[in-house]
């Protein structure tokens, strides 16, 4: 069977090997895949594995022997699961590869507001302590995160190991689900999304992407949040609307906006963010620890192996 992988390089850029996969077929690896190379280079693949490169019904129908499909990611986005399952391909994703990462990175964000470790030490190597006449100087005001609340915005895994950590700094920890959690740990405590964004210091997004989630904070929702408040999404780009965030970040209602996802990634030019006011941006790197990647990397093949042996695991149609 020939075994093909459209977009390896973000997954693994060198530091991986592919051999597991490669026991089982012919194997082409690609760094990248453009739109129009997609048909060239899966027409004759029984199976593929994608990361962002989009599978449309089309593309399958120019796959005649495409039968399995492995999503090198959680979301599935990537591809028209109803033409997938007209054509009888399996569909494959990888699910909670990331938890630890991803949170470790909204507390990463939070650290980075309160402490400015990176603007004092940029300050020292400049000179600043050295020529400081006091024994300290501070470049901001320095914040204690023990009483502060945080209020997440949905409550899976990612949301659950965010408030965990919280907790253990002494944050006080507001969440809003969609359905009503049974069974909530001490300490944690779940509210309507605008009770939630009126009591919060800072505000997490850790809920999926939907229909009724798209753009859901707008300039609505960042009029009720605190002033001063700081919004974090390492979620989705698009549950934010960008020109309110940047409007509600240059006119000073917001502290802060710390972003790992955008609307479209890389972002154009002219997104509003770029040049927003207090506005950090990383480039969808919350995922992609180390230790995060070698779990993908495990799952990946071993969800190949499972459809092989007809027995197939995380499904997604």
């Amino acid at each position: 069977m020939k075994i093909v992988v459209l977009d390896a390089y973000t997954l693994n850029p060198g530091e991986f090997s592919w051999d597991g996969f490669a026991r089982h077929g012919e194997l082409e690896v690609y760094d990248r895949t453009t739109d129009e190379s997609v048909v060239k280079r899966i027409r004759d693949a029984s199976a593929i594995f994608t990361n962002k490169v989009v599978i449309t019904a089309e593309i399958m129908a120019a796959a005649p022997q495409l039968k399995y499909i492995g999503v090198m990611a959680t979301g599935v986005n990537v591809v028209d699961l109803g033409a997938a399952k007209k054509a009888g391909i399996t569909v494959t994703n990888i699910p909670a590869y990331s938890t630890d990462s991803v949170a470790q990175l909204v507390f990463s964000f939070i650290l980075n507001l309160t402490n400015q470790i990176a603007e004092h030490n940029r300050a020292v190597r400049d000179g600043a302590w050295t020529n400081c006449v006091d024994f300290s100087f501070r470049l901001g005001r320095q914040v204690e995160l023990a009483g502060k609340v945080i209020g997440i915005v949905g409550f899976g895994r990612i949301g659950q190991k965010v408030a965990t950590i919280a907790q253990a700094f002494g944050m006080k920890v507001l969440f809003q689900s969609r359905s009503v959690k049974e069974n909530v740990p001490a300490g944690f405590q779940q509210v309507e999304l605008d009770d939630l964004l009126r009591a919060s210091d800072f505000v997490s997004l850790n809920c999926p992407l939907t229909a009724d989630s798209f753009e859901f904070m707008n300039a609505s929702k960042f009029s009720i949040m605190k002033k001063g408040a700081v919004l974090i999404n390492t979620g989705r780009g698009p549950l934010v609307h960008e020109q309110d965030l940047a409007n509600a970040l240059n006119d000073g209602h917001l502290g802060a906006a710390c972003l790992d996802v955008l609307s479209t990634e890389p972002p154009k030019e002219t997104n509003p963010l770029l040049n927003a006011t207090n506005c950090y941006i990383t480039p969808h790197i919350a995922w992609a620890t180390f230790e995060a990647r070698t779990r993908l990397m495990e799952i990946l093949l071993t969800n190949f192996e499972a459809y092989l042996n007809n027995k197939p695991q995380n499904i997604v149609t």
